[in-house]
């Protein structure tokens, strides 16, 4: 019998919960942490477009916007602003765009492009694509705000399908993949199991619980996903159907 004076072991769930949720804000706001420069390169990956598109959104030019994203950043970082995100005060992603919107407040007319970074390691921010990914937003429909949110919840889910991706690929079954990825995405209606399974040369059962487990899996590594910028079990949910709706407001 255990002695009561034991706390009790911590659930999965709680245990999950510790090492995830707002970890990776937490360790971007410290540079002395040991996941520092892999909790920036995380947060950096997931946010930059959708600021950056917020920020065409609002009237920026292309240049303008790269280097506001750049300075941005920077000083979210110098300033150690991420110390002062807090689970309690909302999503991670409501304070990061209250934060842009302060900066873009102040800052705009102020500081040219060329005085920006000086002294400064410039973020690793990829801004090849980023014109070419902002022209298939929708151009009229959206506030930047509604942007923004849209642009959050496509990147979580390319990353999410990404990682799925490495992870298939990782155990041989790259194949199987890229032809069972549609029916993740919705692209594949018109293509039933049976089609599937004599491109696959697999039974039609087997293609069904191949499907179950990529979908299972697509779930679990979106809540994954979700869960590094909220601080609840029932946030999670409601991030979910955050995304989910910022999505249908572009159909």
């Amino acid at each position: 019998m255990p002695n009561k004076s034991e706390k009790p072991n911590p659930s999965p769930t709680m245990a999950r919960f510790a090492t995830t949720h707002w970890s990776v804000v937490r360790a971007a706001g410290h540079p002395a942490s040991p996941g520092y420069r892999q909790a920036l390169e995380t947060l950096c990956k997931t946010y930059w477009f959708p600021l950056y598109a917020y920020m065409r959104r609002h009237g920026c030019d292309r240049h303008d916007a790269e280097d506001y994203t750049q300075e941005f950043f920077a000083r979210l970082l110098d300033k150690h602003a991420l110390r002062v995100a807090d689970p309690k005060q909302g999503r991670f992603r409501s304070f990061l765009l209250a934060a842009l919107k302060h900066f873009l407040a102040n800052e705009r007319d102020r500081i040219r492009a060329k005085k920006r970074g000086a002294g400064r390691r410039a973020l690793s921010l990829d801004f090849d694509d980023a014109e070419d990914k902002y022209a298939l937003e929708p151009i009229d429909r959206l506030s930047p705000e509604k942007l923004f949110e849209r642009s959050w919840a496509l990147t979580v889910l390319q990353q999410v399908m990404a990682r799925l991706q490495d992870e298939m690929c990782s155990t041989g079954k790259q194949k199987l993949f890229e032809h069972l990825k549609a029916y993740l995405t919705g692209d594949i209606a018109s293509v039933s199991y049976s089609q599937m399974a004599d491109r696959l040369d697999m039974t039609e059962g087997a293609v069904k619980v191949a499907v179950h487990r990529l979908r299972k899996r697509y779930r679990q590594l979106l809540r994954e996903e979700i869960a590094q910028t909220v601080s609840s079990e029932d946030q999670i949910q409601q991030e979910i159907r955050d995304l989910l709706t910022a999505l249908a407001h572009c159909r």
